[in-house]
């Protein structure tokens, strides 16, 4: 008896997709074109077709309108497309008219990056916050979408009224399911919260890596640490925050945390959602701002990351970390451009502290650790200290938790040491050795 072999793949959604504009300072650019379709690409969709129209005058019922309209119908149907992407905000009726129209499923570009968080999400956590982002989604767009949302439910009972609409009955629904939701992550703060106070005991300076998505991250944080998180050039390959020990040249250990990577038009609620994890950035004692150099629009893209930490710094009344910056993805640079980049970095005349690197090749690495040991020694109170030879405990936990960048050994067999220390670890030395004295840097030499 033979058996046939039959395949159960489903066979990979064929996506088309429109970038609509009005005026000409709207107008996508390539970089714009490049980054929605790598979007596409994330989703794990096959791209039939990408495009930008002008849309003269926007339709109430289904955004695009006219020969626009007719002629995405056609190309959708001739390339057997199962979803169409519109680059911009719908509203629930334009995206429910588009479905009818097109005959296929229809996404904004809210739904196409909530989509792609669900794929990437591996944690609890993750998943709760693109819970409560689609959640929040949805609940927005419970108006007047569907006709059956209009139809009433008896009350019971003699004082019974007209009842409730199933629109109300289920905005409030989704209602109990965010309030469940905003509980659970609440409590995933307490526990980020309580993690951080253990790092922070433990003595670890703490390093937050930042950018705009894809500009590589992830690479540098396997780079850093010697891990094995996922990383493809792709957006938002890394959804979960990851946290690693790694050394610190002439410091001991520090943690490293990989963020989840901005993006242009970043929807409010996403930012809201993701709250928990983003505010790991605010809680470290050092910012990375990871840049690909390597992108004609890399400026626009800084600007944007910035928005997003001062917009969570006046939220949480939280001061920003010192920020350094990683210039990443040199060697997709001529040399050249490499060169001048590197000139510009070691003159110190950017705006922002920075080191040229590739995360690819390990090209800027050491120069990386040393800028990052260089700024989290700023942060430290620089005090001196003597020890005499019976003194070899407090000389071992000064070399354990702090930053020594001086140590003289002098005839009589006592040491005088410049040390770096936090305020924390000041008070810690006191309190085990309260009869060495820590005399201020600026105060007279012993």
């Amino acid at each position: 008896m033979t058996s046939d072999l039959v395949d159960h793949t489903p066979p990979e959604d064929r996506a088309g997709v429109i970038i609509p504009w009005t005026s000409p300072a709207e107008r996508p650019d390539r970089e714009r074109l490049s980054e929605t379709a790598g979007l596409v690409e994330a989703l794990g969709c096959n791209l039939a077709f990408l495009r930008a129209e002008q849309v003269r005058k926007p339709s109430a019922s289904h955004l695009l309108s006219g020969g626009i309209l007719e002629r995405l119908a056609a190309d959708v149907e001739a390339e057997g497309c199962t979803l169409c992407v519109v680059d911009a905000a719908l509203s629930p009726v334009q995206q429910r008219n588009l479905e009818k129209s097109l005959n296929c499923k229809v996404i904004d570009r809210t739904g196409l990056i909530l989509e792609i968080f669900g794929l990437r999400a591996r944690t609890k956590e993750g998943k709760l916050q693109v819970e409560l982002a689609r959640l929040s989604y949805e609940r927005s767009r419970l108006v007047r979408t569907w006709t059956h949302l209009e139809r009433q439910r008896g009350g019971g009972g003699f004082l019974s009224g007209p009842g409730e609409t199933q629109l109300e009955a289920d905005r409030r629904m989704l209602d109990r399911q965010l309030d469940s939701l905003k509980s659970d992550l609440e409590e995933v703060k307490r526990t980020r919260s309580l993690q951080r106070s253990g790092r922070r005991n433990a003595g670890f300076p703490v390093i937050a890596l930042v950018g705009y998505t894809n500009a590589g991250k992830s690479t540098l944080f396997n780079r850093l640490t010697g891990a094995n998180v996922f990383a493809r050039d792709m957006p938002f390959a890394t959804l979960d925050p990851t946290i690693r020990r790694f050394d610190l040249p002439g410091m001991g250990d520090a943690a490293l945390v990989d963020t989840v990577g901005f993006i242009s038009d970043l929807p409010t609620h996403l930012i809201d959602s993701f709250r928990a994890t983003l505010e790991e950035t605010l809680e470290a004692d050092l910012l990375i701002h990871v840049r690909d150099r390597s992108s004609a629009f890399d400026e626009d893209r800084k600007a944007e990351v910035l928005k997003v930490l001062s917009r969570l710094q006046k939220e949480t009344g939280n001061a920003l970390p010192p920020i350094i910056e990683a210039w990443n993805k040199v060697d997709l640079l001529p040399w050249d451009i490499q060169d001048t980049l590197r000139m510009s970095a070691r003159s110190g005349l950017a705006e922002t502290p920075a080191v040229v690197t590739s995360a690819l090749t390990g090209d800027g690495v050491d120069e990386l650790l040393d800028l990052i040991a260089h700024s989290i020694r700023e942060e430290l109170e620089t005090y001196r200290v003597q020890l005499e030879p019976k003194d070899g405990a407090a000389r071992a936990w000064l070399h354990e938790h702090g930053s020594v960048l001086d140590e003289t050994f002098l005839p009589d067999g006592t040491v005088e040491l410049l040390v770096g220390l936090s305020a924390k670890y000041g008070g810690q030395f006191e309190g085990a050795f309260g009869t060495i004295p820590l005399l201020p840097a600026s105060e007279p030499e012993f």
